[in-house]
């Protein structure tokens, strides 16, 4: 019986303990490859623009757009691009100007998917409730005092609490994506910490753990009331902790922990969500890290907090889902399901 070359391949890889999956003779593209090629698919019937633009490199991409601000959805644009402006908020990549035109961003999906709740308090009060059953509204959030809605973005909380070298919205300092506040029957809130991811993906074993980043976050690590164990691993005292996509979770675990004791927006608890498509595999079933147990960064992460359930993975179709039937919400629906979700 004849072979096929590609049979061979596959032989030959199982045998060197390596396994790909192949479809009609080519390796399966990945998540972000998938992405990449549906955004190209989509740039005239939902962008109008030919792609090609610049990406910060100086270089031309056929997934860039051309006109950056198309990279928002219209009956948000406007006004998401005042609040960045206004708040000297720099977009990824860009300027609080103008947003990148990179079409597989992640800090902009996370605009294009909340950025609607900021004036609308039914909504993210159905969001938060779905949360935290305990949630009896959303609450505003005035940060500054120019700032005021129901979801804020790219939050450093009012005090440098981390001691970094700088404390800037947005750069150069330990930041989360967006920050909804829900407000409980005891008077009390509770700050919720979201930490928006669309194709990323990190490399295995590549240790961020050097004397300027350890010096700042070890003593945080190792405090009493630290929200982390204890975990050592070659003699180096929370070294696991300083790999990629873990080392940026533990950096936002220890902000919400610290925000949460100073009471910020009058706050007694916290949970950080990592809202992550349920098909990025690539991110979700990966364990990048030298020291940590475990296969998925569910698994890995809450093995390694004090109260596992602070930290929640949900996918943007699962966050959104309470909205799905609500009046007024079919054209938000429309777009996220054509952009991003199918």
């Amino acid at each position: 019986m004849v072979i096929k070359w590609v049979q061979i391949i596959v032989i030959l890889l199982l045998f060197s303990g390596t396994v790909f999956v192949f479809a009609e003779g080519k390796k399966q593209m990945d998540y972000r490859e998938r992405q990449r090629e549906k955004s190209i698919t989509l740039l005239g019937k939902m962008f109008n623009d030919p792609g090609g633009g610049k990406f910060a490199n100086g270089h031309k991409y056929s997934f860039v757009l051309q006109d950056p601000s198309l990279n928002l959805w219209e009956e948000i644009r406007h006004n998401a691009l005042a609040y960045f402006k206004v708040n000297n908020i720099p977009w990824w990549m860009s300027t609080p100007e103008m947003p990148t035109g990179h079409l597989l961003s992640s800090q902009i999906a996370c605009v294009n998917h909340l950025y609607f709740l900021r004036n609308q308090k039914e909504f993210a009060t159905k969001i938060l409730q779905n949360i935290d059953r305990r949630i009896v509204s959303a609450e505003e959030i005035a940060y500054p005092d120019t700032d005021t809605g129901y979801v804020a973005f790219e939050i450093i909380g009012k005090e440098n609490y981390l001691g970094e070298h700088q404390h800037t919205r947005g750069a150069n300092a330990t930041s989360v994506d967006a920050v909804m506040i829900g407000k409980k029957a005891d008077g009390k809130n509770i700050l919720v910490l979201i930490e928006w991811k669309y194709t990323e993906y990190y490399e295995y074993g590549k240790s961020l753990y050097i004397p300027a980043r350890y010096r700042i976050y070890n003593p945080l690590l190792g405090a009493v009331n630290s929200p982390f164990k204890t975990i050592i691993h070659n003699g180096k005292p929370f070294e696991p902790l300083y790999y990629e996509p873990f080392y940026e979770l533990m950096r936002q675990t220890l902000l919400g922990w610290k925000m949460k004791d100073a009471q910020e927006y009058n706050c007694d608890e916290y949970i950080h969500l990592y809202i992550v498509p349920n098909e990025n595999a690539e991110l979700l079933l990966k364990n990048t890290s030298l020291g940590l147990e475990g296969d998925t960064i569910n698994e890995i992460w809450q093995k390694i907090l004090k109260t596992p359930t602070l930290f929640r993975i949900i996918s943007p179709e699962n966050l959104l889902e309470p909205l799905r039937n609500e009046h007024g919400t079919q054209a938000f629906f429309d777009y996220l399901e054509k952009r991003y979700w199918h």
